[in-house]
């Protein structure tokens, strides 16, 4: 219940408005080298076919969760601070997904279609202070398309959007169910960043990503 009132709150405030611009991207091969490691000990999500083996458009791969189809991909490297939190996007992507027969229901939360398209991005967010905070690293994304969507209808749940330990790094997936896969771009709104008494301590951040 904590969680679920912390998030909502985190919602909220980022729903009345962030006029922070994009921040460019770390051009830096050592930082890439890092998010490239953290990517390489992802430990799969047990919903979603493993993407990694996929780096140009129209490959595909197929393992025991169903087949995944590579259409947009975009290698950011890029590195944000939110206030006492450290964040690095190493990619984003937009793929084709046919689940496995034994996954539909999972799915069937989200969407009613039997194959659909989704966006993702893999990230690392580490808290470098010394408290433990509230953060999450994707509270809306939008699309060029026009898609807005928040993130209570994330795919992988793979605990980005919760409280981060002083110190602690998390790296993970982040995915989106959408209508319309031809886009140029996603535009990545994060939470605003809040401490153990829910006292907003940073601003959200606006991420924009071209394709």
């Amino acid at each position: 219940m904590k969680k679920l009132i912390t998030m909502i709150a985190l919602i909220s405030i980022v729903l009345l408005g962030c006029s922070s611009a994009p921040e460019q991207p770390a051009d830096v091969s050592a930082e890439a080298a890092a998010e490239n490691e953290a990517m390489k000990n992802y430990a799969p999500n047990p919903q979603v076919p493993d993407d990694r083996p996929l780096e140009k458009t129209g490959q595909s791969h197929t393992d025991e969760k169903g087949e995944i189809t590579l259409k947009k991909v975009k290698n950011v490297n890029g590195t944000y601070n939110i206030g006492p939190i450290e964040m690095k996007i190493a990619e984003a992507k937009v793929m084709h997904l046919k689940p496995d027969y034994s996954l539909v229901d999972y799915f069937h939360t989200l969407t009613h279609d039997e194959e659909f398209d989704f966006v993702k991005v893999f990230a690392e967010i580490k808290n470098t202070s010394d408290e433990e905070v509230n953060f999450a690293p994707v509270a809306i994304l939008e699309t060029s398309e026009g898609e807005q969507i928040t993130w209570e209808n994330d795919i992988y749940l793979d605990g980005l959007n919760e409280e981060i330990q002083p110190n602690e790094t998390k790296a993970g997936n982040i995915g989106f169910i959408i209508e319309k896969s031809d886009l140029n771009n996603i535009e990545i709104t994060t939470s605003d960043v809040f401490n153990t008494e829910r006292k907003k301590i940073e601003d959200a951040k606006n991420i924009k990503i071209d394709f």
